[in-house]
């Protein structure tokens, strides 16, 4: 296992409409990948079944709705979505960049 995680030389795995990620290192209990958007892209509501998440704003805005929940973040916000939560964000900025962290860690990221 390489401990460092270098941006530069690791590329973006496109996801499709507008929204790219990058897994910046995990071990079985937990993942940090970071998740870029395009304006206006959606990542649709959902829930997860076992995963726990932290998604920390980068850069850029994001519509987040959490739990029912709805709220504006921006660089430096972050929120909690425990499994079994719904949550959703659209992309308000170009190049708007989440850092998720999950417990445990995304074996179907892998």
């Amino acid at each position: 296992m390489n401990p460092y995680f270098d941006s530069e030389s690791t590329p973006w795995t496109d996801l499709g409409d507008g929204i790219r990620r990058k897994i910046v290192g995990h071990t079985e209990q937990l993942m940090s990948v970071l998740v870029q958007f395009d304006q206006g892209a959606i990542g649709t509501p959902h829930a997860h079944e076992v995963h726990d998440q932290i998604a920390y704003v980068i850069r850029g805005s994001f519509e987040c709705d959490v739990g029912g929940i709805k709220k504006v973040l921006h660089a430096g916000d972050a929120f909690v979505a425990p499994h079994g939560w719904q949550h959703g964000v659209v992309a308000l900025e170009q190049d708007s960049t989440l850092l998720d962290q999950f417990s445990p860690r995304r074996d179907d990221y892998l």
